[in-house]
């Protein structure tokens, strides 16, 4: 229940629209909230609930930091599908974006019980960097990632001419962060990490 509650909360923070949760959802409170006692805020000792208000903290974060996430909310070139029709992968794939995609996030929403590894298009060259993992030991999760992000290969893929190959465990999602080729050569390798690539300090 942890990794579906994290991997949706990671793909409605990447998703148009505003975001609203109720009391207690923020650290899954297994209870219906009542308003004849406080929050149930002593679940915060068990990783999964804590899991869950990291990562809601770590969204929140990235949402306030990057503009594209939430100022294109009902501008068109804000959003695109990457894949929308893969139902037997269980997954669904999409850009986030600024006018001019000079701002880019790749979200991959895996929602299946398998471990994949499967290839997207993506619309630039470089490197996309893992921001958000919601798989992260960090969250509660197993900690398989994409080792703090990945490379695009000239490979087709999604009526784009350059792609990337993305690990996708079970009942996660991740975001990636578009790195322009010059940029990314400019900076220390980003090291091991599939867990680690989603924590704190990345957003």
């Amino acid at each position: 229940k942890a990794a579906h509650l994290r991997s949706l909360y990671a793909h409605m923070w990447a998703w148009p629209g505003k975001k609203l949760l109720f009391m207690g959802n923020e650290f899954a409170q297994s209870r219906e909230w009542t308003h004849d006692s406080s929050l149930d805020w002593h679940l915060c000792q068990y990783p999964d609930h804590e899991g869950v208000r990291l990562l809601v903290r770590d969204l929140n974060r990235l949402y306030r930091s990057e503009p594209v996430l939430s100022e294109n909310d009902f501008n068109s070139q804000g959003f695109r599908w990457i894949t929308c029709h893969d139902t037997d992968a269980n997954l669904i794939a999409y850009l986030r974006s600024d006018a001019t995609e000079q701002t880019l996030f790749a979200v991959v929403g895996h929602f299946g019980g398998a471990l994949r590894d499967y290839r997207i298009g993506v619309p630039r060259q470089g490197f996309w960097c893992e921001v958000i993992n919601s798989n992260s030991q960090y969250y509660g999760g197993s900690g398989l990632g994409n080792d703090g992000g990945r490379t695009t290969e000239e490979l087709a893929r999604d009526g784009f001419a350059q792609s990337i190959n993305v690990t996708l465990p079970p009942h996660t999602t991740v975001i990636f962060k578009w790195t322009a080729p010059t940029e990314f050569a400019a900076k220390p390798t980003a090291g091991s990490t599939a867990s680690q690539a989603a924590g704190p300090d990345v957003v």
